[in-house]
């Protein structure tokens, strides 16, 4: 019991840390402790300013627990997703490639879908939520992965057929119409 909170006081602290300033150096991390894997990650906008700090965590018994932190974001829903390669190349990020996911599955089916992010009226955003779409290793794979947030809402492929009859459009089933990826963070 003492352990799993000196784990989450240590999560806390580096995740704060790696967001606001300090402790740059903590962009990605592993740590195993009582079978618990931590991947933390800071993402950063188009001129290398680190926006947010997303951290995954799995325990053996657990889906796994992902917290998303961020600050300087602009205010509203935002697209929010693992992308396929730990590549984040600025401006557009687009060497991260698509959305992680299995072939043939659409949007909101993607593996990395993610639920979106809110970013209130001062750009701070926190998100806490649990998934059992991946894990870890799948994130750490050989060429990796990365935490991407888009500039505009996810729809999650959900237009209604009087708005599309014969379907959502090749966007919408690929990325949910999130727009331009304004925050990258790699993993791997």
């Amino acid at each position: 019991m003492l352990q799993n909170s000196r784990l989450r006081l240590a999560l806390a602290v580096t995740v704060l840390a790696c967001a606001f300033g300090a402790g740059a150096a903590l962009v990605v991390g592993k740590s195993r402790s009582s079978h618990v894997t931590v991947i933390r990650v800071a993402l950063k906008d188009a001129e290398g300013k680190v926006v947010a700090v997303a951290a995954f965590r799995k325990s053996s018994r657990s889906a796994v627990k992902v917290f998303v932190r961020g600050r300087g974001l602009p205010p509203g829903f935002h697209g929010m997703h693992v992308h396929e390669v730990g590549a984040c190349d600025p401006p557009a990020f687009t060497s991260a490639r698509g959305h992680l996911r299995k072939e043939g599955n659409s949007h909101s089916d993607h593996t990395g879908d993610l639920p979106s992010l809110y970013v209130k009226s001062d750009g701070t955003a926190r998100a806490r939520f649990e998934t059992d779409r991946f894990d870890l290793e799948a994130l750490g794979d050989k060429d990796g992965s990365a935490v991407m947030i888009h500039a505009d809402a996810d729809n999650f492929g959900n237009i209604p057929p009087r708005y599309a009859p014969d379907g959502p459009d090749q966007m919408t089933r690929d990325t949910g119409d999130s727009g331009a990826r304004i925050a990258c963070g790699a993993i791997g």
